[in-house]
This record gives structure tokens, sequence and C-alpha cells, in this order.
């Protein structure tokens, strides 16, 4: 399973609607093999959808989750004039990798 991360940029300053992600996973083709939809409206620098999704490779959840994404723009109306700007999976942290600080609290990053 993928989680690809599709970053959607408005025509403005409008917000990401609420039912963006329901939608998405209503309109994904069993082809598609979309697990979930979750929507990020508040993300930085553009808000995101994560996609989840069954794949038999990184480039064959992008595509998949690329194609998904331009439909969506083309079928919700409040979606009008939004622009996808990537769909990738997001780069992760390795598990215990520098992700706790000591005495397992979260780490700033700062040495």
């Amino acid at each position: 399973m993928y989680l690809i991360h599709a970053r959607l940029q408005p025509p403005g300053a409008q917000l990401l609607p609420e039912d963006a992600a329901v939608r998405a996973l209503a309109l994904a083709l069993p082809e598609e093999r979309v697990e979930h939809v979750s929507a990020h409206p508040d993300a930085l620098p553009l808000p995101v959808l994560g996609v989840f999704l069954l794949a038999g490779s990184l480039a064959e959840a992008e595509s998949g989750t690329t194609a998904l994404c331009l439909r969506l723009l083309a079928c919700h109306p409040a979606l009008a004039g939004w622009r996808l700007r990537t769909a990738e999976a997001p780069l992760l942290a390795p598990l215990g990798h520098g992700l706790l600080g000591p005495g397992g609290s979260p780490s700033t990053g700062l040495r």
C-alpha cells in the first residue's frame, strides 16, 4: 500500500471543500484500488489530499493519484480553478531516527 500526497493549489484564498476527500473516494475507479482518502486543508504550503492505494509500484501509485485528482478537479464545482501541483509519496524519517529526543520526548531537530 502506498500513501501519496496530492498538493492542490486554489485560485485564490479559497479553502479546500470539507467534502473533497469523500468525493475523491467516490470518484475512484475500481482498477485504481484506492483504499482511503484524507484531507489536510491546513497543510502548508498547500492543502493536501492523502490517498492510500494499492499499486504495483510507486510510479503506478503516483499516476493513479494524479488521475483521481484531475477527475476530482474536473467534477467538483467548488474546486473550479484549482490545480494539482504534485502527487508524490511524502518523505518520512525512519522510526527512531531523530524523531524522539532524550527520554522519549519529541525532538526539535536542533542540536
